[in-house]
């Protein structure tokens, strides 16, 4: 199972441009999941919905319930941003979650799940994008305390392990994505453990998903980091679930535009133990 987490920037910067290259980017890819932040509904318009029609797979749409302060960084109150999912099998159960937050630094950050019913059993999966203020650690210590509880309630009883992708704008070594993981520190649900899938890459490989090489980055003068994750809960029966292996993409112009600000990041799944 090919499983992909990307944020695509909303309606920032050349977006009808950077448009085609997502889709390009996602056709080459060939994934059988996405995990999607800073999506874009206008009117009629989805960006998820367009490129699933595009794409051939099903999909699920989370509205973020505040996006005022987003409508406000472009100037137009017409245009909605939210969390999605694309998925080669059909989508059979969703919820969404609004995240805790301060009202100073509320802005409707969400997660959304989507149970995905492959023909071998059901996958459990969520994609989130977390505060981004860089002082604001405790506040996505909170959320991913929310998260992880979130997780708890709809793992259900398959034997596919969940999978959380998302912007956790967050480094590595954080508290955060070590009390989201639970193996480094103790987790925030007893005995839950979601691992990142960055455990199993090639130490040598380029692991920044907010890279000063990229254009959009790189006029805010901030260090590159890994911030956008995919965690995988521990494997099932047979090693079901289990990473095989996972590396950066959409890291470079497509016919000389940059997809995103972000990298995407992708991971293979067991899909048999």
């Amino acid at each position: 199972m090919r499983v992909v987490t990307w944020n695509l920037w909303w309606r920032f910067g050349p977006w009808e441009a950077r448009q085609k290259a997502i889709l390009e980017s996602l056709r080459e890819l060939d994934p059988d999941v996405v995990g999607m932040q800073e999506v874009w509904a206008a009117g009629e318009e989805n960006l998820a919905q367009w490129l699933a029609g595009e794409l051939g797979l099903h999909w699920a749409w989370a509205p973020s319930p505040a996006p005022e302060r987003w409508q406000r960084r472009i100037g137009d109150a017409t245009v909605g941003i939210g969390n999605a999912v694309l998925s080669r099998w059909p989508v059979v159960e969703q919820d969404m979650l609004r995240l805790p937050a301060p009202a100073d630094l509320d802005d409707g950050r969400l997660a959304l799940y989507a149970r995905l019913a492959t023909p071998a059993h059901e996958v459990p999966f969520f994609t989130t994008h977390l505060t981004s203020a860089p002082y604001a650690s405790a506040v996505r210590c909170g959320q991913v305390t929310a998260l992880a509880e979130f997780v708890a309630r709809h793992r259900g009883d398959t034997p596919f392990p969940p999978v959380v992708t998302g912007d956790f704008n967050a480094w590595p070594d954080s508290d955060e994505i070590r009390l989201f993981g639970g193996y480094k520190t103790a987790p925030a649900v007893p005995r839950q453990v979601l691992i990142d899938a960055w455990e199993y890459a090639d130490p040598t490989a380029p692991s920044a998903t907010w890279d000063a090489a990229n254009p959009y980055v790189a006029v805010g003068g901030e260090p590159s980091a890994r911030i956008d994750y995919i965690h995988v809960g521990r494997p099932g029966p047979g090693g079901l679930g289990r990473v095989r292996t996972v590396r950066r993409a959409g890291d470079g112009p497509v016919d000389g535009v940059w997809p995103s600000d972000h990298a995407a990041v992708v991971a293979e799944l067991a899909e048999v133990g």
